[in-house]
């Protein structure tokens, strides 16, 4: 498959690692492609799955020297790709980035992007806004970055999009986080400015794209459950899950947002029906309380509750993430409430009493926090494709 090319540049710290890691996950290859001397400076990554590859550039330092050695790189590349043998090396799509915590666009930033590409003068650009983990400030960010391209006329016509983006789950407490979002509206825009003939199929992209947002969303349920090991171990009654409702409704926010269920009409009840289930229901009330006399496990009281309520809030991830992902899918729609309750229920059931067997065989009382996580996360992993529709 013929593919496409996409610069990504910008300040040095902006986070272009992280994006491309976000994109493309984490079994990139470099293929080393170009002259030597370019390879050393600028990295290619790819990967079977989308239709682009990715250059990743040296990133704009302050320094004179530094800043004029990433402007070199991009430019020398650009040169080499004007040859005959190098023809399917010629950039197709831009994407500049820029740190969606700064106060503002330095002009100076564009003149380096102008600099460096000048050769692509009506190549398609679009602005990534990292680090963009402020929903209120996305607009102004935004608003920004259109006055900065409108005092730079030959840019302004190139700019196509402008797209926030969270390339990693951000961590704000135990009970809220930046969820990543933006990765598949990136991959998406940078498809459609690709030209017709390096465009992957809509269905390759999409099943690209949906393991890419399931990776996150494991992401998320670590995160959540290294919160409610944390709350588990702590030495006060545990009762019921209504001590673990805050991490539970933190990490089905994230969930859906990743997923944009959040967004969709009438989507409050679907949402509440999962934390009933995983929090006031019966059935939660009834798996706590299982658990608790699971016999043949002989730890502390403390390390018990710890792995009760890691392997708990994972469970609701886990059934959140399936759920979700059925609906993005427009197999179930958000008004199966029945069934939404059935899948969470199910994950309450046998299954979980399952896991926390495995972890307890796994886990001494000297076993501390981090490690916990670690059992109960592979653990869940094991099982993550062996979902059962109800």
């Amino acid at each position: 498959m013929v593919k496409g090319n996409v610069l990504v540049i910008g300040n040095s710290g902006v986070g272009k690692s992280t994006l491309i890691n976000a994109v493309l996950g984490e079994d990139r290859a470099d293929t080393g492609w170009g002259t030597e001397g370019t390879t050393k400076e600028l990295k290619i990554y790819e990967n079977d799955d989308i239709p682009f590859r990715i250059i990743d550039s040296v990133g704009f330092e302050p320094s004179f020297f530094n800043k004029h050695k990433a402007i070199h790189a991009v430019k020398k590349w650009s040169s080499e790709s004007t040859k005959d043998s190098n023809q399917d090396s010629q950039i197709n799509v831009i994407w500049f980035c820029i740190d969606g915590t700064s106060s503002k666009l330095f002009s100076e930033t564009i003149k380096n992007l102008s600099s460096a590409t000048s050769m692509w003068e009506s190549v398609p650009i679009i602005v990534v806004i990292t680090k963009s983990y402020s929903v209120p400030e996305r607009e102004e960010n935004i608003q920004m970055v259109n006055n900065a391209f409108a005092r730079q006329k030959r840019y302004s016509k190139n700019l196509l999009k402008i797209i926030p983006v969270v390339a990693s789950t951000y961590v704000l407490n135990y009970s809220a986080y930046a969820a990543p979002e933006g990765i598949a509206d990136l991959i998406d825009t940078t498809n459609e400015l690709l030209p017709e003939g390096v465009k992957a199929a809509e269905k390759d992209i999409n099943k690209y794209k949906l393991n890419r947002k399931k990776v996150f969303g494991q992401s998320i349920v670590a995160a959540s459950t290294t919160a409610g090991v944390i709350v588990g171990a702590i030495p006060i009654p545990f009762a019921d899950a209504a001590l673990l409702s805050p991490i539970e409704v933190g990490e089905i926010n994230a969930l859906a947002q990743l997923y944009g269920i959040n967004k969709l009409e009438n989507s409050k009840q679907f949402l509440n029906s999962i934390v009933e289930v995983g929090t006031v229901s019966a059935a939660a009330k009834a798996a706590i309380g299982t658990l608790k006399t699971i016999p043949g496990i002989n730890l502390g009281a403390s390390v018990l509750n710890a792995i009760i309520a890691g392997c708990f809030i994972a469970a609701i991830g886990e059934g959140s993430i399936y759920v979700f992902e059925q609906v993005y899918l427009g197999k179930k729609t958000v008004e199966d409430i029945d069934w939404v309750k059935k899948i969470i229920e199910s994950k309450l059931s046998i299954e979980l009493i399952e896991k926390v067997k495995l972890a307890s065989e796994k886990i001494t009382d000297k076993t501390d926090s981090k490690n916990i996580v670690k059992i109960i996360s592979d653990i869940f992993g094991a099982y993550s494709n062996k979902q059962v529709d109800c």
